[in-house]
């Protein structure tokens, strides 16, 4: 594959990482601490603390990234991780930069992409400016890098892609008499038809979600290039159509339980693995947590997503997640923290050869040149889903997007948490929404 080739389709691949939520444990306090000894204390000049979440990704990655750098001359270096949602750690910089109290910060953190520019344009005492700091930033994709890039200074190391996948299990879909091709470039309405034939004949919903994080919703948007906002920035939820039609289909399949909402992170990721569900539906990332299972291996199959029926530019293609490093004000050792940066996430290919497997597709240009990328794994049916991603994200419509997301995707959620919670009209709640993300915007 060509480097020039892979330069053009992975910058395609980062356009459209921003969306509404990254993959989230439910434990804040749990900690994941990289040190020989499994200390909580004492750490030393070549330790760093890093806040993150999900262990099969993001915290797997960067102490992947730590015992490379440590191989390479930097003895004795290594990484302490507290686990954190990822809502919580924009909470925690939200809290400690309002009280003024910067020493509580670590000494790296990751924050979702659709969080960085309003957190770096608020409180930009948490940040260290990284335009200097040896990073390469023109290897990484143009689109990727502007969601860290505040008033022309780079704030931030790009990190991971989120083009959405439909992991499905082929055993179960072949009790229901389907084969994966049967899911694949498919609309909705045929999907929904064909979920409660697999729930008739398995026993297992087609689907699984965290409830209060309305990630599939927010794909069926990004698919055909809606969005919960106007061109002008405006919130756009009352008078939004295809808003309308994604919500629908979501309540619809709560209603017909062939979509299974789970009330944490942890129970959405059990509800995959432990066989209760018959896919799961989520940014490439989610390949990580499927393929956790090796008992599972030739059991699962990816393809694209359903098209919705009614809206205009309806693709099967999508994407949600996306994630970047940032160094914080605070840092107790600025040039390790970005020499470690520049050397791992900013210049390994061994690194992003390695985090392949957990599905991190590199917003590191070099990184496109591996053969990796066509071969054939083994957990999915030998398929090279990692060549077949890459082809997804080069398809995703593009979309409005605003520091406000998060604004305008609670109040959202709040209204979609109503309708199925207490039956509530889906008409009134989204006009409730279009206030509320009008209210929150405006203060």
């Amino acid at each position: 594959m060509k480097r020039k080739m892979i330069a053009v389709i992975l910058t395609c691949l980062m356009v459209f990482s921003a969306s509404s939520c990254g993959k989230k444990p439910d434990n804040p306090s749990a900690e994941e601490k990289d040190t020989p000894k499994n200390k909580t204390s004492d750490t030393t000049d070549s330790t760093l603390t890093v806040w993150t979440w999900d262990p099969n990704f993001n915290i797997y990655a960067i102490k992947k990234a730590a015992e490379l750098y440590a191989a390479d001359g930097h003895e004795g270096f290594h990484v302490e991780i507290t686990e954190i949602e990822s809502q919580d750690i924009e909470t925690k910089l939200t809290t400690i930069a309002n009280a003024g109290e910067l020493d509580a910060l670590p000494d790296i953190f990751l924050i979702q992409d659709a969080s960085f520019q309003k957190l770096a344009q608020n409180y930009p005492d948490i940040f260290t400016d990284l335009t200097d700091s040896g990073i390469d930033f023109s290897q990484f994709s143009a689109a990727k890098t502007s969601y860290s890039v505040v008033n022309g200074k780079n704030m931030g190391i790009p990190f991971d892609s989120g083009t959405a996948v439909n992991c499905v299990r082929t055993d179960y879909l072949e009790q229901a008499g389907f084969t994966v091709e049967d899911f694949t470039d498919i609309t909705w309405s045929d999907y929904m038809e064909k979920a409660k034939i697999v729930k008739e004949k398995t026993g297992q919903s087609m689907l699984t979600a965290k409830s209060a994080t309305p990630d599939i919703i927010m794909m069926m948007l990004q698919s055909c290039g809606a969005s919960l906002f106007n061109d002008d920035g405006s919130p756009n939820l009352e008078q939004n159509d295809v808003l309308k039609e994604c919500m629908s289909i979501y309540i619809q399949m709560v209603k017909d339980k062939t979509l299974e909402e789970m009330p944490g992170w942890d129970q959405y990721i059990a509800s995959i693995n432990n066989g209760t569900v018959a896919s799961a539906m989520n940014g490439c990332w989610i390949i990580a947590s499927v393929a956790a299972k090796e008992d599972q291996k030739g059991n699962w199959a990816v393809t694209n997503l359903p098209r919705l029926d009614n809206a205009p530019n309806a693709t099967n293609y999508s994407s949600n997640g996306g994630s970047t490093w940032a160094v914080t004000s605070q840092c107790k050792d600025k040039e390790l923290a970005q020499d470690f940066f520049k050397s791992t996430f900013a210049g390994s290919p061994e690194l992003y050869d390695d985090i392949l497997s957990k599905g991190a597709l590199s917003t590191w240009l070099p990184a496109g040149d591996s053969t990796l990328y066509e071969q054939p794994v083994d957990f999915f049916g030998k398929d090279a889903i990692y060549k077949k991603i890459v082809d997804y994200s080069s398809k995703i419509p593009s979309s409005v997007t605003s520091p406000y997301y998060y604004d305008a995707r609670d109040a959202m959620c709040t209204a979609l948490s109503n309708v199925i919670q207490k039956g509530a009209s889906l008409e009134e709640e989204l006009k409730t929404a279009q206030e509320t993300a009008e209210f929150n915007i405006s203060k």
